[in-house]
């Protein structure tokens, strides 16, 4: 039996999210302020490691602002969060947010620069990881790279749904049974929100021993089929505006939203900081 806790089984109030939405889909109230319960990527290796000792799985998701309004619109997607038993801050508004609402030790950990460590782990534990999502050439192409980067490790199962998966499907059980049958102790979900933190939900229900790792388009970025922004444009949180630029058409409307959800994030981070300053005199 999986004994591992999730969001929902926790009181603290730094590691529970409640949004509640009005029946446009608009943004009433937040109860709490963040998601993020791993501050740091060395804290989060250390509990997947725990995990990995000790034959337990996990669901692990990379917030970030773009989920955050989806959180606001869709309750599958807010029961798939509240099922993820970790959950990190990957997007520089949401380590913003979380320094802002005083939790201070919150740092940025990017999905997709997740998987090189995670599968140096993989490795240096002896155990298998598998792929879901994306296609079949950039999931080939990422497992080769991966494998000649960490000695050791083993790419299990590589599986492309085809366009229009649904996770919740008789497809995804197939698709998750396989991934059990391979012997993949870990499985990165390369499916984009909200059906890769969906099927890590339904996942993690399903085969407790496994640990389900979102990562959109990690694998794409280490197949090489698609270009991150450059690493000094990161530095200074500017990757978002890189990615606007080169994909205007796609990231326009989303960027919108965002910037849209900001100013009630903002102020809930500045009354759950001054409630937090209250509550500690």
């Amino acid at each position: 039996m999986d004994n591992h806790p999730s969001l929902a089984d926790r009181n603290s109030k730094e590691q529970t999210i409640l949004v509640e939405v009005d029946v446009t889909g608009g943004l009433t109230r937040i109860e709490a302020l963040t998601l993020v319960n791993v501050a740091t990527e060395a804290a989060l290796l250390d509990k997947v490691s725990g995990c990995l000792a000790n034959g337990r799985g996990f669901a692990l998701a990379t917030l970030n602002l773009d989920h955050m309004v989806k959180l606001t619109r869709d309750p599958a997607f807010r029961a798939a969060y509240r099922a993820q038993t970790h959950v990190v801050a990957d997007g520089n508004p949401v380590v913003w947010l979380s320094r802002l609402a005083g939790r201070r030790s919150v740092t940025l950990v990017p999905g997709s620069e997740l998987i090189a460590p995670l599968s140096a782990l993989a490795a240096e534990k002896g155990v298998s990881v598998a792929f879901l999502g994306s296609t079949e050439p950039a999931l080939r192409a990422a497992a080769r790279r991966l494998e000649a980067d960490h000695p050791g490790l083993k790419v299990a199962a590589c599986l492309s749904p085809a366009f229009g998966f649904d996770p919740t499907g008789p497809e995804a059980d197939a698709m998750l049974d396989q991934i059990a049958a391979s012997g993949a102790r870990v499985c990165f979900l390369a499916l984009g929100a909200p059906k890769q933190e969906i099927l890590a939900a339904r996942g993690r229900d399903r085969h407790p021993g496994i640990g389900f790792v979102s990562i959109g388009a990690g694998l794409d970025f280490i197949a090489g089929l698609q270009t991150r922004a450059p690493l000094w444009v990161r530095k200074i949180a500017m990757e978002w505006l890189w990615r606007l630029l080169t994909n205007p058409r796609r990231l326009a409307r989303r960027y919108l939203d965002c910037a849209l959800i900001l100013p009630g994030l903002t102020g809930a981070a500045l009354a759950e900081r001054a409630r937090s300053g209250t509550e500690s005199q």
